[in-house]
């Protein structure tokens, strides 16, 4: 059973920066990919960045230039370090693993616990 727990959320002040962390257990799938999504209070959850098997990677245009996915394999960690944040940036940050479908869309099946991000004057 795929396990993924997310660290590094916080309060931070506007303009300023942080690094999330996923500890993933396992890839349960050869054309897996990972995600990180977030769910502001009383908004839908939107996905904010992907990565895939193959090293590609996927942003949306909300924070594209802001936040930047990364991973480290060896150690089965996935990141998304945040810059520029903003008090909308404030959410619930979650991680997730699926796997990569014939159209290179990454369709998730498992997600963390969630880390919390506050960004506030």
């Amino acid at each position: 059973e795929v396990q993924l727990v997310e660290s590094g959320g916080g309060a931070v002040q506007i303009g300023g920066s942080l690094k999330l962390s996923c500890e993933v257990s396992e890839y349960a799938y050869e054309q897996y990919c990972m995600g990180w999504l977030r769910h502001p209070p009383g908004k839908a959850r939107e996905i904010l960045a992907t990565i895939h098997s193959d090293g590609k990677t996927t942003d949306v245009e909300s924070v594209k230039g802001r936040f930047t996915i990364s991973e480290d394999n060896a150690n089965h960690r996935v990141y998304l370090e945040l810059n520029s944040l903003k008090p909308e940036d404030t959410a619930m940050y979650y991680c997730a693993q699926g796997y990569t479908d014939w159209g290179g869309i990454c369709r998730f099946r498992v997600w963390g616990q969630g880390t919390q991000v506050t960004v506030s004057s």
